[in-house]
C-alpha cells in the first residue's frame, strides 16, 4: 500500500509513499471533529516527538505536550506563531516555529526534522488549503521525517467523487479553498466552528450576536464592519459546501522496516 494525493483534494491510496496500514474515518456532520477526537487517533506515548503541522495559535500543540510528548507546532503564518508563543511558549516540552509545511526545513525551533526523527505527525483542517502540488509536497515531506512505524493523522475537508456539483461551482470565489497565509489573520482559524452559532437566514448577525461570538474569538471585536461582513460570507460558503462535503480522517502508519 502507498499514499498519494488526488488533484481535487482527496487523499487516496496509490503508488507513491509506502504505508503499512491505513484507516479512513468519516465524521457524521459537516463540522470539524473536536481536538480531542483528532489527537486520540495519534495514539502517542510519553516521550514521543510530535509535529503539529499548521498549529495555528498552538492549543493543540500544548495539549500534546501535556501528554508528556515533545511537541513542535509549525505554521506558515508568523502572526499565529507569535500568538502561540505568547500563550504556550513558557510551558515545558513545547516549541513553535514559522515553517512552510510543504517545504520542511531540516531543523525548526531546535527540533530535528531530518529523516526518521518524528514519531507522529498531526494535521487538523489545514492540508485542504495547500493546493494539489502543496498536498503532494506535504505528504512527501512528512513521510520523510516520520520514523519507521511512525503515524500520520490527517483530518480535513473532503469532497465525494459522486457529488452532483463540482467544488469549483459551489466555491466559485474560492472563499473556502483560500490558500493558507492569504486569509485575514483576524479570522478564526477554523470558521466552521462559528457555523452552528449563526442564524439560518443570510442576514448578518446582530450586534449582540457579534459580541457573543467575540467572547470566544476576541479578534472579532476588532474587525471593521466590512471585514465582519466578509467573515460572514466566508462562513456561509462553508455552510454551502457542508451540505455536500464533510470531514474525514486518514490515519496512515509508515512501515516499521
Amino acid at each position: 500500500m502507498s499514499l498519494a494525493c488526488a488533484d481535487h483534494g482527496t487523499i487516496v491510496v496509490s503508488r507513491n509513499l509506502p504505508i503499512s496500514s491505513s484507516q479512513h474515518i468519516v465524521f457524521p456532520s459537516c463540522r470539524c471533529p473536536s481536538r480531542s477526537q483528532s489527537l486520540a487517533l495519534l495514539n502517542t506515548s510519553p516521550g514521543n516527538v510530535v509535529l503539529d503541522a499548521a498549529c495555528g495559535r498552538g492549543h493543540t500543540t500544548a495539549c500534546l505536550a501535556e501528554k508528556a510528548c515533545h511537541a513542535l507546532g509549525a505554521d506558515i503564518q508568523p502572526q499565529q506563531i507569535e500568538r502561540a508563543r505568547e500563550r504556550f511558549g513558557h510551558r515545558p516540552h513545547v516549541s513553535f516555529a514559522v515553517a512552510d509545511l510543504t517545504r520542511l526545513p531540516e531543523k525548526a525551533a531546535g527540533v530535528d526534522l531530518t529523516p526518521g526523527c518524528i514519531d507522529p505527525v498531526h494535521c487538523l483542517e489545514a492540508a485542504f488549503h495547500f493546493g494539489p502540488a502543496g498536498r503532494r509536497a506535504f505528504l512527501a515531506g512528512n513521510h520523510r521525517v516520520l520514523r519507521p512505524g511512525g503515524r500520520l493523522v490527517l483530518v480535513d475537508f473532503a469532497w465525494p467523487d459522486t457529488a452532483l456539483w463540482t467544488l469549483a461551482e459551489l466555491d466559485s470565489h474560492r472563499l473556502v479553498r483560500v490558500r493558507r497565509g492569504s486569509s485575514r489573520t483576524s479570522r478564526p482559524r477554523r470558521p466552521t466552528l462559528l457555523m452552528p452559532l449563526l442564524p439560518g437566514s443570510t442576514s448578518v448577525p446582530s450586534g449582540a450576536g457579534r459580541r457573543t461570538l467575540s467572547l470566544r474569538w476576541p479578534g472579532l471585536a476588532e474587525l471593521a464592519h466590512e471585514d465582519w461582513q466578509d467573515l460572514i460570507t466566508v462562513i456561509r460558503a462553508h455552510q454551502t459546501l457542508g451540505r455536500v462535503a464533510g470531514y474525514h480522517a486518514l490515519v496512515c502508519d509508515k512501515p516499521a522496516q
